[in-house]
């Protein structure tokens, strides 16, 4: 019995080993490349993207971002405060602007305005106060104000409601926020 209970250690030892090498090679022969958006995870909290790309009316901002090559980066730990703008609020800018955004040649445009609506940072609603300034990821500041009722704006544009995310929070706004222009 007690060069069982001696050599149990080792047994264990060399199963799980065995068992290390095993998957090792699964991982092996497993396809290289992707991001951290290509992580497959269907029982964890939804990131900032997965949010996006599980709503019916972001199509836009996720073909927008798709197109920015923003994906991989929004998918990561973060922590980010997202302003989500829906489908309308794309609608809502003049004809044939995101069909020109969405082109390659207007890629560092597109990520300029996206970059517009990320906080770094994980600002939840509870913690919005009238007149906050926060230092978007493009280095240009927006406004967040709320009202006596507790509705939230930025820059005037509404919020529509707000998802907790695994990486921060994503605010739906009403309106595509477009950064000041620099003269």
């Amino acid at each position: 019995m007690k060069k069982l209970i001696l050599y149990l250690p080792l047994l264990l030892l060399l199963a799980c080993g065995q068992q290390a090498s095993d998957n090792s090679a699964v991982t092996a022969s497993a396809p290289v490349g992707g991001g951290q958006s290509n992580v497959k995870d269907d029982t964890s909290k939804p990131d900032v993207v997965r949010v996006a790309v599980n709503s019916n009316v972001h199509k836009t901002l996720v073909a927008a971002l798709q197109a920015a090559d923003y994906v991989d980066a929004l998918s990561n730990a973060g922590p980010f405060t997202v302003f989500a703008p829906t489908d309308d609020a794309f609608a809502k800018l003049p004809a044939s602007t995101v069909e020109n955004l969405v082109k390659p040649e207007n890629k560092a445009t597109l990520q300029h305005i996206l970059e517009y609506h990320v906080y770094v940072g994980n600002i939840r609603e509870e913690q919005i106060r009238d007149g906050m300034t926060l230092n978007q990821v493009n280095l240009d500041n927006v406004t967040l104000n709320v009202s006596a009722d507790g509705k939230i704006t930025i820059n005037g544009a509404n919020v529509l409601g707000s998802v907790s995310a695994s990486n921060g929070t994503v605010y739906v706004i009403d309106t595509v926020l477009l950064p000041p222009d620099k003269k």
